[in-house]
Protein backbone atom coordinates (compact mmCIF):
# COMPACT_ATOMS: atom_id res chain seq x y z
CA UNK A 1 0.00 0.00 0.00
CA UNK A 2 2.39 2.49 -1.26
CA UNK A 3 1.64 5.88 -3.92
CA UNK A 4 4.06 8.68 -4.65
CA UNK A 5 2.50 12.07 -5.85
CA UNK A 6 3.66 15.75 -7.26
CA UNK A 7 1.86 18.64 -6.57
CA UNK A 8 2.94 22.40 -7.05
CA UNK A 9 2.78 25.23 -4.79
CA UNK A 10 0.34 28.10 -4.81
CA UNK A 11 0.36 32.04 -5.33
CA UNK A 12 -2.70 33.40 -3.35
CA UNK A 13 -4.43 36.00 -5.31
CA UNK A 14 -7.30 36.86 -3.32
CA UNK A 15 -5.80 35.37 0.20
CA UNK A 16 -7.54 34.05 2.91
CA UNK A 17 -6.79 35.28 6.77
CA UNK A 18 -7.28 33.85 9.96
CA UNK A 19 -9.09 30.11 10.72
CA UNK A 20 -12.31 29.49 11.92
CA UNK A 21 -10.79 26.24 13.31
CA UNK A 22 -7.41 25.61 13.48
CA UNK A 23 -7.50 21.85 13.33
CA UNK A 24 -9.94 21.32 10.53
CA UNK A 25 -8.39 24.22 9.02
CA UNK A 26 -11.91 25.98 7.83
CA UNK A 27 -11.20 29.34 7.03
CA UNK A 28 -13.34 32.55 7.42
CA UNK A 29 -13.75 33.41 3.52
CA UNK A 30 -13.04 32.32 0.21
CA UNK A 31 -9.56 32.26 -1.86
CA UNK A 32 -8.29 31.95 -5.01
CA UNK A 33 -4.93 30.76 -5.92
CA UNK A 34 -2.90 29.94 -9.05
CA UNK A 35 -0.24 26.90 -8.54
CA UNK A 36 3.39 27.85 -9.63
CA UNK A 37 5.47 25.14 -12.09
CA UNK A 38 7.53 23.78 -12.40
CA UNK A 39 8.09 24.00 -8.55
CA UNK A 40 7.06 20.73 -7.14
CA UNK A 41 6.85 18.78 -3.88
CA UNK A 42 7.03 15.25 -4.74
CA UNK A 43 5.92 12.59 -1.65
CA UNK A 44 5.70 9.24 -1.30
CA UNK A 45 3.77 7.45 1.66
CA UNK A 46 3.50 3.66 2.53
CA UNK A 47 1.13 2.15 4.90
CA UNK A 48 3.50 -0.48 6.29
CA UNK A 49 2.62 -2.97 9.49
CA UNK A 50 5.96 -3.63 9.37
CA UNK A 51 6.94 -0.33 11.26
CA UNK A 52 7.21 -0.14 14.77
CA UNK A 53 6.08 3.87 14.86
CA UNK A 54 5.00 6.19 11.71
CA UNK A 55 7.83 8.62 10.31
CA UNK A 56 8.00 11.85 8.23
CA UNK A 57 10.70 13.30 6.68
CA UNK A 58 10.62 16.58 4.38
CA UNK A 59 13.81 17.58 3.28
CA UNK A 60 15.89 14.94 4.44
CA UNK A 61 14.20 16.03 8.43
CA UNK A 62 11.78 14.16 10.55
CA UNK A 63 9.17 16.34 11.54
CA UNK A 64 7.96 16.50 15.28
CA UNK A 65 5.18 18.73 17.06
CA UNK A 66 2.94 20.47 15.27
CA UNK A 67 4.21 19.74 12.08
CA UNK A 68 3.95 16.24 12.45
CA UNK A 69 0.80 16.49 13.92
CA UNK A 70 -0.70 18.35 10.82
CA UNK A 71 0.40 15.48 8.82
CA UNK A 72 -0.91 12.98 11.01
CA UNK A 73 -4.22 15.10 10.46
CA UNK A 74 -4.18 14.29 6.87
CA UNK A 75 -3.50 10.52 7.18
CA UNK A 76 -6.17 9.86 10.19
CA UNK A 77 -8.99 11.65 7.22
CA UNK A 78 -7.78 9.18 5.17
CA UNK A 79 -7.82 6.12 7.26
CA UNK A 80 -11.31 7.41 8.41
CA UNK A 81 -12.99 7.16 4.54
CA UNK A 82 -11.12 4.23 3.72
CA UNK A 83 -12.79 2.34 7.17
CA UNK A 84 -10.09 -0.43 6.55
CA UNK A 85 -8.08 -2.44 8.44
CA UNK A 86 -5.53 -2.18 6.29
CA UNK A 87 -4.54 1.15 6.81
CA UNK A 88 -4.49 1.53 10.63
CA UNK A 89 -0.38 0.65 10.40
CA UNK A 90 2.07 2.71 10.99
CA UNK A 91 2.50 5.31 8.08
CA UNK A 92 6.78 6.13 6.08
CA UNK A 93 6.22 9.44 4.36
CA UNK A 94 9.61 10.87 2.47
CA UNK A 95 9.14 14.12 0.53
CA UNK A 96 11.50 16.42 -1.38
CA UNK A 97 10.61 20.29 -2.35
CA UNK A 98 12.29 22.05 -5.62
CA UNK A 99 12.40 25.11 -4.32
CA UNK A 100 12.92 26.99 -1.30
CA UNK A 101 10.30 26.64 1.84
CA UNK A 102 9.64 28.81 5.00
CA UNK A 103 10.31 32.18 2.24
CA UNK A 104 7.07 32.43 1.35
CA UNK A 105 6.88 29.60 -1.65
CA UNK A 106 3.97 27.94 -0.80
CA UNK A 107 5.61 24.63 0.09
CA UNK A 108 2.96 24.24 2.60
CA UNK A 109 0.38 23.60 -0.32
CA UNK A 110 1.85 21.52 -2.14
CA UNK A 111 3.06 19.46 0.71
CA UNK A 112 0.24 18.61 2.21
CA UNK A 113 -1.47 18.35 -1.54
CA UNK A 114 1.05 15.72 -2.57
CA UNK A 115 0.33 13.63 0.67
CA UNK A 116 -2.97 13.91 0.65
CA UNK A 117 -3.16 12.65 -3.22
CA UNK A 118 -0.55 10.01 -2.26
CA UNK A 119 -2.38 8.52 0.87
CA UNK A 120 -5.71 8.78 -0.78
CA UNK A 121 -4.14 6.29 -3.56
CA UNK A 122 -1.97 4.14 -1.32
CA UNK A 123 -4.96 3.73 0.75
CA UNK A 124 -6.98 2.42 -2.69
CA UNK A 125 -9.65 5.26 -2.77
CA UNK A 126 -11.58 6.49 -5.79
CA UNK A 127 -11.85 10.04 -4.97
CA UNK A 128 -12.21 13.45 -6.98
CA UNK A 129 -9.41 16.19 -6.60
CA UNK A 130 -12.13 18.14 -4.87
CA UNK A 131 -12.83 15.34 -2.43
CA UNK A 132 -9.03 14.95 -2.09
CA UNK A 133 -8.92 18.84 -1.51
CA UNK A 134 -10.84 18.43 1.59
CA UNK A 135 -8.41 16.17 2.82
CA UNK A 136 -5.59 18.34 2.46
CA UNK A 137 -7.09 21.01 4.12
CA UNK A 138 -6.60 19.55 7.38
CA UNK A 139 -2.23 20.16 6.90
CA UNK A 140 -3.03 23.53 5.25
CA UNK A 141 -6.18 25.39 3.59
CA UNK A 142 -3.41 26.38 0.78
CA UNK A 143 -3.27 22.81 0.33
CA UNK A 144 -7.14 22.68 -0.91
CA UNK A 145 -5.75 24.23 -3.75
CA UNK A 146 -2.77 22.79 -5.05
CA UNK A 147 -4.71 19.72 -5.32
CA UNK A 148 -7.05 21.06 -8.08
CA UNK A 149 -4.29 23.45 -9.83
CA UNK A 150 -4.51 25.83 -12.35
CA UNK A 151 -6.72 28.77 -11.00
CA UNK A 152 -8.63 27.55 -7.94
CA UNK A 153 -11.21 28.65 -5.71
CA UNK A 154 -11.44 27.10 -2.54
CA UNK A 155 -14.86 28.07 -0.65
CA UNK A 156 -15.14 28.68 2.60
CA UNK A 157 -17.58 26.84 5.08
CA UNK A 158 -17.76 24.32 7.80
CA UNK A 159 -18.58 21.25 6.79
CA UNK A 160 -16.36 19.10 3.79
CA UNK A 161 -19.03 19.24 1.45
CA UNK A 162 -18.89 22.77 1.52
CA UNK A 163 -15.42 23.58 2.23
CA UNK A 164 -13.53 22.24 -0.94
CA UNK A 165 -11.36 23.04 -3.97
CA UNK A 166 -12.79 23.46 -7.44
CA UNK A 167 -10.73 24.58 -10.64
CA UNK A 168 -11.63 28.43 -12.13
CA UNK A 169 -11.08 28.09 -16.07
CA UNK A 170 -8.94 30.48 -17.63
CA UNK A 171 -7.34 31.76 -20.81
CA UNK A 172 -5.04 33.27 -18.82
CA UNK A 173 -2.99 30.04 -17.83
CA UNK A 174 -0.88 29.97 -20.91
CA UNK A 175 -0.64 33.37 -20.76
CA UNK A 176 0.79 34.04 -17.14
CA UNK A 177 4.98 34.11 -16.30
CA UNK A 178 5.65 34.64 -12.87
CA UNK A 179 9.10 36.21 -11.81
CA UNK A 180 9.65 34.84 -8.27
CA UNK A 181 11.63 37.53 -6.77
CA UNK A 182 13.37 35.16 -3.29
CA UNK A 183 14.01 37.24 -0.45
CA UNK A 184 14.96 34.24 2.13
CA UNK A 185 13.31 35.68 4.98
CA UNK A 186 12.57 32.57 7.42
CA UNK A 187 8.63 33.11 8.52
CA UNK A 188 6.25 31.41 10.45
CA UNK A 189 2.38 31.71 8.66
CA UNK A 190 0.77 30.34 11.57
CA UNK A 191 1.44 32.92 14.15
CA UNK A 192 -0.50 35.46 11.60
CA UNK A 193 -3.41 33.72 11.03
CA UNK A 194 -3.81 32.71 14.96
CA UNK A 195 -4.25 36.79 15.36
CA UNK A 196 -5.39 37.92 11.84
CA UNK A 197 -9.08 38.72 13.88
CA UNK A 198 -7.77 40.45 16.34
CA UNK A 199 -6.90 42.91 14.06
CA UNK A 200 -8.69 46.90 14.17
CA UNK A 201 -8.81 46.25 10.29
CA UNK A 202 -10.16 42.33 10.40
CA UNK A 203 -13.84 43.77 10.20
CA UNK A 204 -12.79 45.78 7.17
CA UNK A 205 -10.97 43.27 5.65
CA UNK A 206 -13.71 40.67 6.07
CA UNK A 207 -16.41 43.10 4.37
CA UNK A 208 -14.20 43.93 1.53
CA UNK A 209 -12.73 40.22 0.36
CA UNK A 210 -16.23 39.58 -1.17
CA UNK A 211 -15.91 42.24 -4.03
CA UNK A 212 -12.32 41.29 -4.52
CA UNK A 213 -13.13 37.65 -4.82
CA UNK A 214 -16.11 38.81 -6.91
CA UNK A 215 -14.08 40.55 -9.12
CA UNK A 216 -11.44 37.87 -9.42
CA UNK A 217 -14.03 35.22 -10.43
CA UNK A 218 -15.45 37.46 -13.46
CA UNK A 219 -11.28 38.25 -14.28
CA UNK A 220 -10.00 34.98 -14.86
CA UNK A 221 -13.19 33.88 -16.48
CA UNK A 222 -12.79 36.90 -18.76
CA UNK A 223 -9.17 36.54 -19.35
CA UNK A 224 -8.64 39.93 -18.10
CA UNK A 225 -4.69 40.20 -17.19
CA UNK A 226 -4.91 43.48 -15.68
CA UNK A 227 -8.13 43.45 -13.94
CA UNK A 228 -7.12 40.00 -12.26
CA UNK A 229 -3.94 40.77 -11.12
CA UNK A 230 -3.97 44.49 -10.34
CA UNK A 231 -7.26 42.96 -7.47
CA UNK A 232 -4.14 40.44 -6.61
CA UNK A 233 -1.78 43.77 -5.99
CA UNK A 234 -4.52 45.24 -3.68
CA UNK A 235 -5.14 42.23 -1.98
CA UNK A 236 -1.56 41.82 -0.58
CA UNK A 237 -1.74 44.95 0.45
CA UNK A 238 -4.69 44.72 2.35
CA UNK A 239 -3.18 41.12 3.65
CA UNK A 240 -0.28 42.83 5.25
CA UNK A 241 -2.05 45.94 6.54
CA UNK A 242 -4.24 43.25 8.57
CA UNK A 243 -0.98 41.04 9.57
CA UNK A 244 0.81 43.91 10.82
CA UNK A 245 -1.74 45.33 12.93
CA UNK A 246 -2.22 42.33 15.49
CA UNK A 247 -1.10 42.34 18.59
CA UNK A 248 2.52 41.29 17.75
CA UNK A 249 3.12 43.50 14.28
CA UNK A 250 4.50 40.90 12.01
CA UNK A 251 6.19 42.68 9.59
CA UNK A 252 7.53 40.20 6.61
CA UNK A 253 8.54 42.45 4.12
CA UNK A 254 12.36 42.99 4.11
CA UNK A 255 14.02 45.65 2.33
CA UNK A 256 14.35 44.00 -1.06
CA UNK A 257 10.41 43.49 -1.37
CA UNK A 258 9.90 46.82 -1.50
CA UNK A 259 12.67 47.39 -3.82
CA UNK A 260 10.90 44.61 -6.05
CA UNK A 261 7.50 46.20 -5.52
CA UNK A 262 8.88 49.77 -6.48
CA UNK A 263 10.89 48.42 -9.73
CA UNK A 264 7.70 46.76 -10.63
CA UNK A 265 5.18 49.66 -10.31
CA UNK A 266 8.37 51.67 -12.67
CA UNK A 267 7.74 49.08 -15.06
CA UNK A 268 3.70 49.34 -15.06
CA UNK A 269 4.64 53.19 -15.45
CA UNK A 270 6.64 52.49 -18.77
CA UNK A 271 3.22 50.65 -20.50
CA UNK A 272 4.85 46.91 -19.09
CA UNK A 273 2.00 44.70 -17.69
CA UNK A 274 3.11 43.77 -14.58
CA UNK A 275 2.12 42.92 -10.52
CA UNK A 276 3.39 41.72 -7.04
CA UNK A 277 2.17 39.56 -5.23
CA UNK A 278 3.44 38.42 -1.87
CA UNK A 279 1.52 35.59 1.02
CA UNK A 280 2.93 35.83 4.57
CA UNK A 281 6.16 36.29 3.74
CA UNK A 282 9.05 38.56 1.96
CA UNK A 283 9.74 36.37 -1.22
CA UNK A 284 7.99 38.41 -3.71
CA UNK A 285 5.63 36.90 -6.92
CA UNK A 286 5.76 39.04 -9.91
CA UNK A 287 3.18 38.40 -12.60
CA UNK A 288 3.44 39.43 -16.10
CA UNK A 289 2.65 38.19 -19.43
CA UNK A 290 5.19 35.53 -21.73
CA UNK A 291 6.04 38.14 -23.94
CA UNK A 292 7.79 40.66 -21.11
CA UNK A 293 8.90 37.84 -18.81
CA UNK A 294 12.73 38.42 -19.80
CA UNK A 295 12.67 42.29 -19.70
CA UNK A 296 11.16 41.68 -16.04
CA UNK A 297 13.27 39.30 -14.70
CA UNK A 298 16.11 40.83 -16.01
CA UNK A 299 14.59 43.87 -14.08
CA UNK A 300 14.30 42.08 -10.77
CA UNK A 301 17.36 40.78 -11.38
CA UNK A 302 19.56 43.29 -11.66
CA UNK A 303 18.38 44.90 -8.33
CA UNK A 304 20.93 41.45 -6.87
CA UNK A 305 17.35 39.25 -6.12
CA UNK A 306 18.00 35.95 -6.93
CA UNK A 307 14.60 35.27 -9.63
CA UNK A 308 12.87 31.77 -10.92
CA UNK A 309 10.66 31.91 -13.64
CA UNK A 310 7.65 30.04 -13.32
CA UNK A 311 3.74 29.22 -15.00
CA UNK A 312 0.64 28.12 -14.34
CA UNK A 313 1.02 24.46 -12.80
CA UNK A 314 -1.74 21.44 -12.80
CA UNK A 315 -3.26 19.66 -10.33
CA UNK A 316 -1.48 16.90 -8.22
CA UNK A 317 -1.09 13.89 -9.92
CA UNK A 318 0.43 10.23 -8.56
CA UNK A 319 3.19 9.41 -10.12
CA UNK A 320 4.12 6.02 -11.34
CA UNK A 321 6.06 3.48 -9.19
CA UNK A 322 9.73 3.92 -10.54
CA UNK A 323 9.25 7.55 -9.24
CA UNK A 324 9.06 6.82 -5.48
CA UNK A 325 11.31 8.21 -3.35
CA UNK A 326 11.81 5.31 -0.73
Amino acid sequence: MKATARAHPIQGLVKYHGLRDAELRYPYHDSISVATAPAETITTVEFDPELDESTYVVDGEELTGEAAARVQRVLDRVRAIADDPAVEVPVKLVSENSMPTNVGLGSSSSGFAAAAMAAVEAAGLDLTRPEISTIARRGSASAARSVTGGFSDLRAGTTDEDCRSSRIESSLEDDLRIVVGIVPAYKETGWAHEEATQSHLWQSRLAHVHDQLAAMRQALREGDFETAFEVTERDTLSLAATTMTGPEAWIYWQPETLEIFETVRGLRDEGVPVYFSTDTGATVYVNTRAEHVAQVEAAIADLGVETRVWEAGGPATVLPETEALF
